[in-house]
C-alpha cells in the first residue's frame, strides 16, 4: 500500500505540484479569454495555450496574404488574434471605420506604445516613427513647417531631377547598351538613398555606380547595415517566440550579434553626416536640405548635453532614411513588376507622356507631373496592392468598443492591413485583386483621390505622412524618366493573374520583393 504521507513529501510530488498548479491557471485562463470579450469576432485558427502559432509558423512565407484571406472571410473585416500563451493579444483589422476611429476619431487611445517601440528602439531611438506624446509632437511640428514651404518643394524637385538626369538614365541607358540584365529593386534602391541623402542632408553618397566602386565607398557599408537591422527588427516584432530573440541578444549571438555591429556602423555613418552639417551657418540651415532645417528649427531647444543632441538628430537622420529610401525604391519595384506584366497600361502611359509637350528629355517639371492623370493612377493602383508598409501597430491604452463591435482591451495590439485592405472585395469590388489604374480616373480621366481611411498607404488621421505628395513627386519624376526612354521587361514576364495570388514578398518591415526584380531594358524608338 502506498504511504500517502510520505509520497507527498517526496521532492518529486513536490516538483509535480509546482508545475501543474500553474499549468492549470495557465490552461484556465486561456480557455476563459476564448470565450470572451467579443463573441462577434472570429479568431479563426486559434487554439487553447498555444494560440495562433500553427498558422503563423505554416503560412510565415505568406503571412500577409494570411491575414487577408482570414479578414476577407470575416464578417466585420476584423479578426481577434493570440500569440503562444498569450504573450500578446490584440486585433487585425482591415474595415475602414475601424481605421479611421484607431487613427482619427479615438487616436488619443491607440498608441504605437512599448510593445512597438521595444523593437525598433536601437534602430529608430527616438525617431518620429517610434514615439509618441510630446516627442513626436516637436517633431510633427517642425516636419509639418518645413514640408509646407516653397523653398523646400522647389529644392526637392530640383534635387530629384538632376539626380535622375546626373545618375539614373546614364546608369539604364548604358545597361540597356551592354545588353546586360540589371535588378532593379537593388537599382532603385542606390538611386533613392542617392536621392534622400541629396534632399534630407545635402550629402551625396553616390551609390549608383559601378559596382566594383560602390562596393569600396563607406555608404555600401551603411545600406549593408542598415538592410540588416530594418530585416532583423522584423524578424523581431513577428516572431512567435519573442523569448528566443532576447535570449540571443543576452547572450549576444546570431541574429542579434549582427544587429549590434550593424547598429554601430549605423551610428558612425549618421554621426558623420550630422558633423558635416554643423559647420554651416545659421543663414544656409535655414534654407537647404530637410537635416538642416531641423537643426535651424531646434536652435532653442534645451538639450542635456551636446550627446542628447546629438542623439536627437541621428534619430531624425535614420527616420528620414527609413522613409525615403526602402518605401520609395519598394514601391516602384512592385509597379515596374505590374507595369511589366501588363503591356496595354505600360502603352497607356507611354502615350501620356508623349502628349506633354514642354518636356526636356524625358525630365518632367513639377507642373509638367501635374498633368499626368494616367500614370498618378497607375501609381496608385500599385500602392493599393503592394503598400510599402504592408500593416501598421497601435497599442490599446484604454478598454474600447469599434465601431464594428469588436471589444479590444488595454493593452492589446490594434493593427490594421494597408496590404489585406487593398485586397477587401467590400471595398474595391470583385475586381480588388485585379491591377486597373482605370478605377481612379473619372469619365473625363482626370485622376480622383480615395479616401484616406479606404486607402491608408500612407497611413491617415494625425499621422498621416508629411511627404505623401514628396512621395508622388518622386515616384512619378523616376516612372516617366525611364518610360519615356525605355520598355523595362521583367526577366518573370512581370505580375499575372496568378503570380499577384502568390506575389514575390518577403517578411519586413517593408515589402520587398523577395530576389529582386532582374530585368532587361529595351530602348524606345522616338
Amino acid at each position: 500500500m502506498v504511504d500517502i504521507n510520505s509520497a507527498a513529501s517526496s521532492p518529486l510530488f513536490t516538483l509535480s505540484l509546482c508545475l501543474f498548479i500553474p499549468l492549470f491557471f495557465v490552461i484556465f485562463h486561456f480557455l476563459s479569454i476564448s470565450r470572451s470579450p467579443s463573441k462577434s469576432t472570429p479568431c479563426p485558427q486559434s487554439y487553447p495555450i498555444i494560440g495562433n502559432l500553427i498558422g503563423t509558423v505554416r503560412n510565415r512565407h505568406r503571412f500577409h496574404d494570411w491575414i487577408a484571406d482570414m479578414l476577407s472571410q470575416s464578417p466585420s473585416s476584423t479578426i481577434e488574434f493570440r500569440n503562444f500563451l498569450g504573450l500578446s493579444h490584440g486585433i487585425f483589422t482591415a474595415n475602414p471605420t475601424n481605421v479611421d476611429h484607431l487613427l482619427h476619431s479615438s487616436f488619443p487611445n491607440y498608441i504605437k506604445g512599448s510593445n512597438f517601440s521595444y523593437f525598433l528602439t536601437e534602430l529608430l531611438g527616438d525617431g518620429i516613427f517610434n514615439v509618441d506624446g510630446h516627442l513626436w509632437t516637436f517633431q510633427r511640428k517642425i516636419a509639418s513647417h518645413e514640408f509646407k514651404t516653397k523653398s523646400l518643394k522647389h529644392f526637392i524637385s530640383e534635387a530629384v531631377s538632376s539626380e535622375i538626369s546626373d545618375r539614373l538614365i546614364p546608369y539604364i541607358s548604358a545597361a540597356c547598351d551592354e545588353k546586360r540584365v540589371i535588378d532593379l529593386q537593388d537599382i532603385l534602391q542606390r538611386f533613392t538613398f542617392d536621392s534622400i541623402c541629396h534632399v534630407a542632408f545635402g550629402v551625396n553618397p553616390a551609390c549608383l555606380t559601378s559596382d566594383n566602386i560602390y562596393q569600396n565607398l563607406p555608404s555600401f557599408n551603411f545600406v549593408k547595415a542598415f538592410d540588416d537591422a530594418v530585416d532583423i527588427s522584423a524578424s523581431r516584432f513577428l516572431s512567435p517566440f519573442s523569448s528566443l530573440w532576447r535570449l540571443k541578444r543576452f547572450f549576444n549571438i546570431g541574429s542579434e550579434k549582427r544587429y549590434k555591429e550593424a547598429i554601430k556602423v549605423i551610428n558612425h555613418y549618421a554621426m558623420e553626416i550630422i558633423r558635416s552639417k554643423e559647420g554651416d551657418s545659421e543663414e544656409t540651415r535655414k534654407d537647404q536640405d530637410l537635416l538642416s532645417r531641423f537643426m535651424f528649427s531646434s536652435l532653442n531647444v534645451s538639450f542635456q548635453d551636446e550627446e542628447h543632441k546629438g542623439k536627437f538628430l541621428r534619430d531624425i537622420v535614420l527616420s528620414f532614411i527609413l522613409a525615403g529610401r526602402d518605401t520609395t525604391s519598394t514601391a516602384l519595384t512592385w509597379f515596374f513588376w505590374l507595369i511589366s506584366g501588363h503591356p496595354r497600361c505600360a502603352r497607356l502611359i507611354q502615350t501620356e507622356l508623349a502628349s506633354v509637350p514642354e518636356k526636356e528629355q524625358g525630365i518632367f517639371s513639377y507642373e509638367e507631373l501635374k498633368k499626368l492623370h494616367y500614370l498618378h493612377a497607375a501609381i496608385s493602383e500599385s500602392l493599393r496592392l503592394f503598400p510599402p508598409v504592408p500593416f501598421n501597430s497601435r497599442t490599446t491604452v484604454h478598454d474600447d468598443v469599434l465601431p464594428d463591435g469588436t471589444h479590444v482591451r488595454q493593452g492589446w495590439f490594434a493593427d490594421y492591413s494597408a496590404y489585406a485592405m487593398g485586397r477587401m472585395d467590400k471595398i474595391w469590388g470583385d475586381n480588388c485583386r485585379e491591377f486597373i489604374p482605370e478605377r481612379w480616373l473619372d469619365d473625363n480621366g482626370v485622376f480622383q483621390p480615395s479616401d484616406q481611411f479606404r486607402f491608408p498607404v500612407f497611413h491617415s488621421g494625425s499621422r498621416i505622412c508629411l511627404g505623401k505628395d514628396m512621395a508622388y513627386v518622386q515616384m512619378k519624376s523616376i516612372a516617366a524618366a525611364v518610360m519615356y526612354e525605355f520598355d523595362i521587361l521583367a526577366v518573370d514576364g512581370g505580375a499575372s493573374a496568378e503570380k499577384m495570388m502568390n506575389p514575390p514578398y518577403r517578411l519586413s518591415l517593408v515589402l520587398k520583393m523577395r530576389g529582386g526584380l532582374p530585368v532587361r531594358l529595351r530602348r524606345r524608338q522616338p
